[in-house]
């Protein structure tokens, strides 16, 4: 590392003007990027993270955004002070951005070639035409886009997801740029196609030599690629080191409740120990350390309510008032989640030996049993489900294919078990669960709830059946009416099956948010004056209202900031040990899947291709497409020596309107053979579990 950084942001301040007030976005973020390294910034949303990036690059605009004070000093220039023609010349050429959404981000109506050659023009304005896109294939080729040439001509809308987002990577590099800020750039995708871009974002900083920033939430992909660790809470940076002592051993209470919050792949947790309430208003920050409402250390301490700590230390620089305290916290924390998190032994120090801190009264701990899944009544049973979609083109509307959504599944729940249903997008997961809820119709197969079979179930038939089975969507917010009050909305169901009327529908709706951890006296109050993980609750509390046997729960946690993640997470568990709900759990996070399901069945272009019990999946996988999604997820825990090995998918899943001959994985299996492309293999007994592979085996991965 050279001595002087390429880039140092100083004292940042960055506030917006809205009609509640003026938001603090950035409050004091200082720090230096060196050339070649990688940093990570990470934090919950609403820290400062991307307002940071937008500030540097000059993208806050004004009347209502604007950088108040600071220093951004790029090769010796304060960016803050250039005039607006010679920032325009540093964006992209010598600084380039990678947002978070690529289809907000690339111009629809011009095709994907034409964007990167604009791109090269602001740097090589006499580069010929045959040249520019001589250079625009060379480029796709290099982020990875297969038949670079042919794509080269193709518009965005004709990529998947993670092409669109390897061609952002390819515009900010075609120059060639010093600095590459990349916010957010694998949140929207599927864990195998991050492991991809993230390999992308490798190549990419080994072709340009660039510093690089990557903004994100999640630890894992910061664990695998940063060198240096920035964390935000509240406008501020809280805590600042190298990769190794931030997961090791970190200094500020937040990062330990970031850690502890993560579900592990990589080991079985007793419980997630979330930190509790929610993120401070930008508008109306509490005085003092932004972190103290939450934090386990301040134990009615003036000073943390009084004054804002600074940032202290040398190389690892925490700004809490209480580092000291910080390792006697960390290891309370392991203790309730039942696991060390990082590998490395070492001794307490003598002065916080014996020393115990206690939970915060808010802190929802549930620690589920060692016992093998329950075995109680089977209530679900589903055989052979199809759901296809016929493909119309004409002015008649001719039938000209079929999208085999689902294909052919058979899942089974009992009462009170977790069946978690993971895959990537477009695999049929979110269909699968819809239509067991008869939200769409099956085109083939069975489903029996309580042995009843409501496969063809009339509208007044499924109005019964449905006090028994609910959903809560991914989206809390779009399937929440907002039109209506918090208890009009839980209230809705126990009025519309009337097993409750007039004053006893108002008691049961506040028993129901009592229950998952709302206050009653907010039941006024509309969907949109409440947090993410607060309409979770609102959709969890609505769902359970009628006592159902069944809730089928679409990606329910995805959208969340990962402490509030961990938090209904273990409302979920606690619900389900109190209630013996059976949980049909769709996700695409493993982790999350791991922590709270008892029994796993992966789904790949619309068929179950492994299911079994959930260690078994897990640490005895025998089929390709599961140890390549396990060994794409990323661990919060760096690597000192080397990475870890991968198996990385080359391309997408195939079209679900035309999938290849055999085993619908052969495309992408790195196990694949001749006789894999012709003959579809059954889902049939492997080592224990089910598995629909010709070569069914356990793969050792290294971690």
């Amino acid at each position: 590392m050279v001595a002087e950084p390429i880039l140092s942001v100083r004292d940042l301040v960055t506030e917006f003007d809205t009609r509640d007030g003026v938001v603090h976005a950035v409050e004091g973020v200082s720090f230096d990027l060196y050339p070649g390294e990688a940093i990570g910034i990470v934090g919950e949303s609403g820290s400062g993270k991307s307002v940071t990036s937008m500030s540097i690059l000059g993208l806050v605009q004004r009347p209502h955004g604007q950088v108040v004070s600071g220093e951004v000093v790029y090769e010796g220039r304060d960016l803050l002070k250039v005039s607006p023609q010679e920032l325009r010349a540093i964006r992209g050429r010598d600084i380039a951005m990678i947002f978070q959404d690529p289809m907000t981000s690339l111009n629809p109506v011009i095709s994907v070639g034409k964007q990167i050659r604009e791109c090269l023009r602001t740097k090589n304005p006499g580069m010929s035409r045959s040249a520019l896109r001589r250079r625009s294939v060379e480029l796709l080729d290099l982020v990875g886009v297969p038949d670079p040439g042919r794509r080269v001509g193709q518009y965005p809308h004709e990529y998947s997801g993670g092409m669109r987002q390897r061609a952002m990577i390819a515009m900010a590099i075609a120059n060639a740029p010093k600095v590459l800020i990349a916010d957010e750039p694998t949140t929207a995708l599927d864990v195998t196609i991050q492991a991809q871009v993230l390999d992308v974002l490798r190549t990419a900083q080994a072709e340009t030599n660039a510093a690089t920033v990557l903004i994100t939430h999640d630890l894992g992909l910061v664990a695998e690629f940063a060198s240096r660790v920035v964390v935000m809470y509240g406008g501020r940076v809280v805590e600042t080191g190298d990769v190794e002592s931030i997961f090791a051993e970190p200094r500020h209470p937040y990062t330990v409740g970031l850690l502890s919050s993560l579900p592990r792949l990589d080991t079985n947790l007793k419980q997630l120990s979330p930190i509790p309430g929610q993120p401070p208003s930008a508008v109306n920050r509490p005085p003092g350390c932004p972190f103290n409402p939450r934090c386990r250390l301040r134990q009615d301490r003036a000073i943390c309510t009084e004054v804002v700590p600074a940032l202290s230390g040398d190389a690892h620089r925490s700004a809490c008032h209480f580092i000291e305290e910080v390792p006697t916290l960390r290891r309370t924390v392991e203790e309730e989640i039942g696991r060390v998190l990082v590998t490395t032994a070492r001794e307490p120090a003598e002065a916080d030996v014996g020393a115990r801190l206690p939970p915060p009264a808010s802190l929802e701990l549930v620690e589920p049993s060692d016992e093998p899944a329950p075995s109680g009544k089977e209530i679900l049973r589903v055989s052979g489900l199809k759901v296809h979609y016929p493909i119309k083109a004409g002015i008649f509307g001719r039938t000209v294919g079929t999208v085999r959504a689902v294909d052919g599944v058979d899942v089974t729940l009992r009462a009170g078990q977790t069946l978690g249903l993971v895959g990537e997008s477009g695999c049929g997961k979110s269909t699968t669960g819809k239509t067991i809820m008869r939200l769409l119709e099956p085109t083939a197969g069975k489903i029996e709830f309580h042995g009843e079979d409501i496969t063809r179930a009339s509208r007044s038939d499924l109005r019964g059946v449905r006090r028994r089975m609910q959903m809560v969507f991914q989206d809390p917010y779009s399937s929440l009416d907002p039109r209506m009050t918090i208890r009009e909305l839980i209230g809705e169901p126990l009025k519309l099956h009337k097993t409750y009327r007039g004053r006893d529908v108002r008691t049961r709706v506040g028993e129901l948010m009592e229950l998952v951890g709302l206050s009653p006296e907010h039941g006024r109050r509309y969907a949109h004056e409440f947090s993410g993980g607060q309409r979770q609750r609102i959709g969890i509390a609505r769902a359970i209202a009628l006592e159902p046997d069944l809730l089928v729960l679409d990606e329910p946690v995805s959208s969340l900031d990962v402490s509030i993640q961990a938090q209904i997470i273990n409302l979920l568990m606690k619900l389900q040990q109190e209630l013996g709900i059976a949980y049909l759990f769709i996700a695409h996070d493993l982790a999350v899947v791991r922590q709270i399901s008892h029994e796993v069945a992966v789904m790949y272009l619309g068929r179950i291709v492994e299911v079994g019990e959930r260690d078994e999946v897990f640490d005895h996988s025998t089929h390709p497409y599961t140890q390549s999604l396990l060994s794409a997820v990323p661990v919060p825990e760096p690597v000192k020596q080397g990475r870890r090995e991968r198996i990385v998918l080359v391309g997408d899943v195939p079209n679900p309107a035309a999938p290849p001959p055999g085993c619908n994985f052969c495309t992408r299996c790195f196990k694949a053979q001749d006789h894999c492309r012709e003959v579809d293999p059954d889902l049939e007994p492997h080592f224990g579990h089910l598995s629909a592979c010709h070569f069914a085996g356990p793969r050792d991965l290294l971690t």
